[in-house]
This record gives structure tokens, sequence and C-alpha cells, in this order.
């Protein structure tokens, strides 16, 4: 099995040896997809922006080395991070400008740099830790945003339009908060488990939040009372499922298409005629 660096934990070669959270989540929306995706057949159409906005602020709360060699940094060999930051010269501008949502990324920064209990928590612990382990009989990896193993805890930081936009539960028919929509109750379930493995040390998971508004709103969770069986449900998903997903990328089962997604429309083929009172709606 390849050993995990900062350098290599996201590429799909190491996804091959580990499953991850993300990787997981993209076969339980597509299979078909997900599969093209590894094999690097296809990407999804997406703007870069919110990615660029997201590690931006991580970066920045990792450490000031971090964040320098982040901005410094060329994900495609071309222009650097700071460079896609700023708007496109012209005659007028020359040198460009901050794009508007870096002036927003900016805002959130200073509304989580400002809190007492984001630093107090959040701060202290060590950035970006690589952990792995077995969830059932498959190897696992995640990467930890800050990790305060002598105190038995550690945080994810997370981006959100609006803290408090309700999402719609399509498999309960209710309308629920970002955290389930995302699904980042099996995400706390999964680093629960893989920092017990690499550290021997149970540790008690928190999310911080930051909004997208202006001003920012914030947020701060804990995973206690009825979520902590929700966690358990989490990982029993995960045993029940994952043996088709590692299945499916050895090549021994057959991936199903979800009939819905970007990857379905690009690859679809008519093969015969749908009754007009069987359309599926959402």
């Amino acid at each position: 099995m390849l050993k995990l660096t900062p350098e290599n934990y996201y590429s799909h070669e190491t996804d091959w040896d580990y499953m991850s959270f993300s990787l997981y989540k993209d076969f339980t929306k597509c299979e078909a997809a997900a599969l093209a995706k590894l094999n690097e057949d296809w990407q999804p159409t997406s703007s870069p922006t919110p990615l660029l906005v997201g590690n931006y602020i991580h970066s920045y709360f990792e450490s000031p080395e971090a964040h320098q060699a982040w901005l410094d940094r060329s994900e495609t060999g071309a222009k650097t991070n700071r460079e896609l930051m700023m708007t496109k010269p012209t005659k007028t501008d020359p040198d460009g400008h901050l794009r508007a949502e870096f002036k927003l990324a900016d805002q959130m920064i200073q509304t989580l740099k400002n809190d007492k209990l984001f630093n107090f928590v959040y701060m202290p612990g060590e950035k970006e830790v690589i952990v792995t382990g077995k969830i059932g009989d498959h190897e696992w990896k995640g990467k930890i945003d800050s990790l305060v193993l002598n105190k038995g805890y550690f945080c994810d930081l997370k981006m959100v339009d609006d803290i408090h936009k309700k999402h719609w539960d399509a498999k309960n028919h209710q309308w629920t908060n970002f955290i389930e929509d995302r699904g980042y109750i099996m995400q706390a379930a999964i680093y629960k488990e893989l920092i017990k493995q690499s550290f021997n040390k149970n540790c008690q998971p928190f999310i911080f939040s930051v909004s997208k508004q202006t001003p920012p709103d914030k947020g701060a969770f804990d995973f206690q009372g009825d979520t902590k069986f929700l966690m358990q449900e989490a990982i029993d998903e995960i045993k029940e499922n994952q043996e088709r997903y590692w299945q499916i990328m050895t090549g021994e089962v057959a991936p199903k298409h979800c009939g819905k997604c970007e990857f379905f429309r690009l690859t679809k083929e008519l093969s015969g005629f749908q009754h007009v009172t069987d359309i599926e709606v959402d």
C-alpha cells in the first residue's frame, strides 16, 4: 500500500488503496460516475472558486507558512493560487484586484479569528493530520483539520452558504440542517474511528462553521445526545455498503448509473419509450 503524505493524500493513486469519506459519498450518489472520476475518464463540471476559497481559509488557520505556500502554489502548472484570486488586468486596473469571493473569504477569516471559543478550541490543535485505519475489512484514510490529542477532541472547519438554511431529505421525507444533509455525521464517525486506531485515543468531534454571507455567520457544534447513535448507524451503513464499492473498483461488479447526474446525462442512450405518467420528478 502507498504511504500517505501531504503531497499524495488527495491523489487518485492513493484512492485505490484507501477509501475516504469523499470517495464513499461519490459512490453513494452514482457508482458509474464515481468509477469514471476515479479512473480519470471524466471530471464533473464545476467552478474551481469554492474549492479555492475553502483552501484559502483552511491554510490560513493551518499556519502562516502553510498559507504562504498555498498562495505561491500552482495547482495546474500555470497561474499560482494568488494569481487566481485576482481579477484580470484592465487598462484602468493593470494589476487587477482581489476578487469579490476572496474579499468575502477575508471577512470569514476575520469572523473566526476574532472569536474567543474558536481560538480556545480550534487553534491549539495540530493541523491537517493524516489518519488511517480499517472500517470493516477495508483500509480508510482521513485528514483532520485540527487534532488536540492531549485533551481528547478534534475539530472540522466547514464553509457553508447559510448555517440556518433548510435542506430537503428525500430519503426520510423531512427538512434537515446542513450537517446532516452533507453527511458530516458520517464523516465525524469515520474520523473518530481512524483517530482511535492511529493514536489509541478516543476523541470527541466538533464542527466550526462560517457562512458565505455579509457579514458572515458562525457556529460551533458538538455530537452529543442522539447524534452518538447516528454516528454508529453511519459506521454500520459503511460496513454494509462498502464491499460492493470495492468490488466495483476491482472490476468484479459492474457499476450502476443513478439515472439523473451529469455523468449519466453525458453518456445516456435512449433504448425505448417511457409512459408520460412514469416520468420521475424531484
